[in-house]
Formats: structure tokens, sequence, C-alpha cells
């Protein structure tokens, strides 16, 4: 009961790494939150985390929803003291693909959404809480094909750093995790079929040193630990798990 007394705000985490998060938290006892798009699904998340799990519909992207998804979570829990920002999406971006549609939709997505989801969360983060951005091991790398997805999420890592000296008064920790290539369903959100999707998968397995893609529990352990006092003298880090592929 690693969490127990505690109280977590999981954007996206209706699927994917998100869900998993949630599953975790749960499990070590704390009251969960959770936020997402797809009005289809909640009532199956409902099922899977159970009842006392708020599952809040909400766009990272929309200050009103995030203020408003905050002010339900204090309504219900009085307070927060973890949050992980974890809503967003990789994209295809060959710099010739790239139109103001899809730069505008990487930056909000990822950037915007996170940076909202702070101010909104804010007035309602307890001493001692820790605040977890999702990143990923693109922005350490360069990968082929998707440069704006990593500038992106080097935006992120950037803000991790930068609040993590803004808000020492506070004592609220930032820290990032990077992940590397996880086997979610965003994989087939991507417009790609189901033997393009098993394509990939095996031919990306090849290029990690472990010789298989992750699971989202992994991501789910990683923020386990810096949502939990164990991890009190962690600030402003980036922990990859990425099965050794950033080493490439």
């Amino acid at each position: 009961m690693r969490l127990l007394n505690k109280s977590a705000l999981i954007t996206g985490g209706t699927s994917g790494i998100g869900l998993a998060t949630a599953k975790l938290f749960v499990a070590e006892g704390a009251r969960v939150a959770v936020t997402g798009r797809d009005d289809a699904a909640f009532e199956r998340v409902k099922a899977e985390l159970g009842e006392s799990v708020l599952v809040l519909k909400g766009d990272v992207r929309s200050i009103k929803d995030m203020r408003a998804i905050a002010s339900t979570v204090k309504e219900n829990f009085g307070g927060l003291d973890v949050v992980f920002a974890n809503a967003g999406r990789a994209f295809p971006s060959a710099i010739n693909d790239i139109g103001e549609e899809l730069y505008d939709e990487i930056m909000d997505i990822n950037v915007k959404g996170v940076v909202f989801t702070l101010q909104a969360a804010l007035p309602y983060l307890r001493e001692g809480s820790s605040f977890i951005l999702n990143t990923s091991f693109v922005a350490q790398t360069g990968k082929h094909g998707i440069s704006l997805t990593a500038a992106a999420k080097a935006a992120v890592r950037s803000l991790a750093r930068s609040w993590s000296y803004e808000f020492l008064d506070r004592k609220i920790r930032f820290n990032a995790i990077a992940p590397g290539g996880i086997d979610t369903p965003i994989l087939g959100k991507l417009g790609m079929s189901d033997e393009a999707v098993r394509s990939f998968k095996a031919e990306f397995s090849k290029m990690v040193p472990v010789g298989y893609m992750g699971k989202a529990e992994d991501i789910a352990y990683a923020a386990l630990y810096l949502a939990s006092d164990e991890s009190s003298y962690v600030v402003g880090t980036e922990l990859v798990v990425d099965g050794g592929a950033s080493q490439l």
C-alpha cells in the first residue's frame, strides 16, 4: 500500500499506460481520478477500476475542461498528492508532411496539455506532492520521421526541469518518465492495418536490446516509484524505461 491515503489524477487514463497506472495506483491504496475523451470507454473503465475511481471527461488542450476536472477532484478528494500528466500522442511527422493542423495537434496535445494540467491542478496540490510528466525516448535518440513529436517531448522534459525549481518552495516534486516502444492500443489508431501493426511491432522489437516491446505496466511501475515517498529525494529527473533503445 505504497500510496495509502494519497489522491491521484491521471490524464489520458482510460487506456494504455494511463489505465495500467490507474489500476496499479488503486491496488497500492490511492484514491484515483482518470480523464479521457471517449465516452464509449467510460463504463468499461469504471468496471475495470471500480466504482470508487472518478472517470472524468475532458480534453487536456482545454483549460476550461481541466479546471472543471480539477475542481471535481478537489470536491471528492479534498486535494491532490500525485498528478501523472500522461495524456499525449505520437504522430509520424516527416518534415514535408507537417502542415499547420498536424503541427498544432502534436504541440497542443503534448505540450499545451501538460501546461494546462499543471495550471488546473496547482491550487489543489498538497505540500510534498509528486507531478509526473510523460516524455519519450525519441527526444533523446532522433528517429526517422517523428521529429515533431520528439521536439514536443523534449519541450515537456524541459518543463520538468524548470518547474522543479519554480515550485521548490511548495515542495512539489517534478519528474518525467521517458517510455520506449510500448505495446498499447494507440498503435491501432495510427491508420495502419492489423497486419501493418503486427509487422511494425516485430520490426521494432528487433531494434530494442532486450528484444521486445514494453508493456504499459512497465511504465506504470516507474510512475508508482515517482509517485511514492520512496522517491522523495528524486527531483527534476527523467526516468528512461525503454529496454535500452536509447543506448543505440
